[in-house]
């Protein structure tokens, strides 16, 4: 993969769902560089591969994403605002986290 601009961050839910749970602000271009090493893309197995997002919070236009295979853990720093298990504003990307798998994260609570 190139270098992507910013991130769509997901967890697995309890029934192995992969749910978008963040987006993150715009990356710094060293950090681009170095994720788009990590970065896989994804054909048409993954599971979001055919969905649109919202560009953000009451906005019309959708967004633009080039779905990648979901092995990378990253850090992030987010506020407290989470509505129907999405962060309302976008997080700030951290690092990566290469001694943790997608298994090793907790399952996002399921949204009634």
């Amino acid at each position: 993969m190139s270098s992507p601009s910013t991130l769509l961050l997901a967890r697995y839910d309890a029934s192995g769902r992969l749910r978008l749970i963040a987006r993150t602000t715009p990356l710094a271009a060293a950090v681009r560089r170095m994720l788009g090493a990590q970065l896989r893309l994804a054909g048409p197995e993954h599971p979001w591969h055919g969905r649109s997002f919202s560009a953000g919070w009451g906005a019309r236009g959708e967004l633009e994403y080039r779905p990648v295979h979901p092995d990378v853990v990253v850090e992030f720093l987010a506020d407290t605002t989470v509505d129907a298990g999405r962060y309302r504003h976008p997080v700030r990307f951290l690092r990566p986290r290469p001694e943790l798998t997608p298994t090793d994260v907790p399952h996002q609570p399921s949204q009634g």
